[in-house]
């Protein structure tokens, strides 16, 4: 009796593993673009569980309530990798009250920071403190990120870029006979950034931080390693530094998602190179670009954050502020700085804009400049490098709405929009 009991539960379990094996690919993966107000916050949550949070946005708290909001909705109790794309305030400002809700086991990075002044003072000593307590991992390019299901490669990282092809890519790249150089100087860190590829299946996304645009070049050029991606997470919340057609056109997105702000992001040649992108078949936004104007701005239904009527309407209306804009620096600063200016027309504020929650001061186009305490609008509380003003972002609107992207390995996938309970399906490519 005990053989025939022992073989009909070996029979049993042999039947149910297949089962369970057919069930595994119908899980999506889930990735979660947290609004950080132009910083940066990415939660991806894999078909068989594993968590990773690419980037923690700015200090202060807003930000960790948020990504905390996401990491509850995805049910996960912990993060199983925390990934740092580069250490600038608007990506790493959240990590220490981060650390204190909920557990983090591996920690990843490029090294080192290039950059003597810190945006984020004592940080790399901080950092330190808390990989010393789980597993740190300093990736290069061509690195696979050790999380299950999914296939995660690293395609920069320390100012290095990928040598090898991955799956579909090594064609050459007809973009980089038009691509011109920008004289970028300030900000390096910015370079050093982690750029990662995650396929699930046929699935591709492709998230390369703030990686500047003289590094898109060496990336894609004179062959594109990447090949076609489904997902392009627009690099630098969409300033002009980065998103070159060299890097964006050779990709051949369907779907672009931009981590932008009101006043920061969009700005100069990012959404005609978008737009014009082969393929490009929906652009998705945190928020309803200041920048971008009824021109730009797609659809309300592809924008998770929208501010109100009397808001937008005296943004429109106002008369056309002097050049520079929102996205000018500081007196006595570069006048005109790339990503920098916001388009002529642009209001310095009117009615509820001035001061409008969440924004932050004017300044350079850059992360930490873009916030600082309080509530800053243009002419009100601002912050900066100096003066302590790096110490947290604002308060923001409430509630803060995320973009979701659901990817399965048939490579199809949906994104969805909260805050008007919106989804898109993609159905998936039929040929690269």
């Amino acid at each position: 009796m005990r053989v025939t009991m022992a073989a009909l539960l070996a029979l049993a379990l042999g039947a149910v593993a297949p089962m369970v094996r057919a069930q595994a690919p119908d899980k999506p993966l889930d990735v979660y673009v947290i609004d950080t107000e132009g910083g940066k916050s990415a939660l991806y949550v894999t078909p068989t569980g594993q968590s990773l949070l690419l980037d923690a946005g700015n200090p202060g708290g807003r930000d960790t309530d948020r990504i905390m909001e996401a990491i509850h909705a995805a049910g996960i109790t912990q993060l199983d990798y925390l990934l740092l794309t580069h250490y600038h305030v608007d990506h790493v400002g959240g990590v220490e009250a981060l650390a204190q809700r909920i557990p983090i086991k591996n920690f990843v990075d490029h090294g080192p920071t290039v950059e003597p002044r810190e945006q984020v003072q004592g940080f790399q000593q901080l950092w330190a403190s808390l990989y010393a307590k789980g597993h740190h991992i300093v990736v290069k390019p061509g690195d696979r990120l050790p999380i299950t299901c999914v296939d995660g490669r690293i395609v920069t990282s320390a100012g290095q870029v990928i040598k090898t092809p991955l799956p579909g890519g090594g064609q050459p790249n007809p973009e980089c006979a038009s691509f011109t150089p920008k004289d970028i100087t300030n900000d390096p860190e910015n370079a050093q950034s982690v750029g990662s590829v995650v396929m699930l299946g046929n699935f591709k996304l492709i998230d390369l931080g703030d990686l500047l645009w003289n590094k898109e070049q060496e990336l894609m050029c004179p062959n594109n390693p990447i090949g076609t991606v489904d997902v392009y997470m627009v690099s630098h919340h969409g300033l002009d530094w980065s998103g070159s057609p060299t890097l964006v056109h050779a990709l051949r997105p369907r779907v672009a998602i931009m981590n932008n702000g009101t006043r920061k992001g969009g700005s100069g040649t990012t959404f005609p190179t978008l737009e014009s992108s082969p393929g490009l078949e929906n652009l998705w936004l945190s928020h309803w670009s200041y920048t971008g104007g009824i021109e730009h701005n797609p659809a309300g239904v592809f924008i998770a954050n929208v501010d109100d009527n009397q808001t937008i309407a005296n943004i429109l209306t106002a008369p056309p502020r002097g050049r520079g804009g929102f996205g000018g620096r500081r007196a006595g600063g570069p006048a005109a700085a790339p990503g920098g200016g916001a388009p002529t027309g642009v209001p310095p504020a009117a009615g509820p804009a001035a001061g409008a929650p969440g924004q932050g001061a004017p300044g350079a186009p850059d992360a930490g400049r873009a916030f600082g305490r309080g509530q800053g609008g243009p002419g009100g509380p601002g912050g900066g490098r100096r003066g302590g003003g790096f110490g947290g972002a604002s308060t923001g609107h409430s509630p803060a709405y995320w973009i979701k992207v659901s990817a399965y390995p048939d490579g199809h996938f949906t994104v969805t929009n909260p805050r008007i309970d919106f989804t898109k399906t993609y159905e998936a490519r039929t040929a690269r």
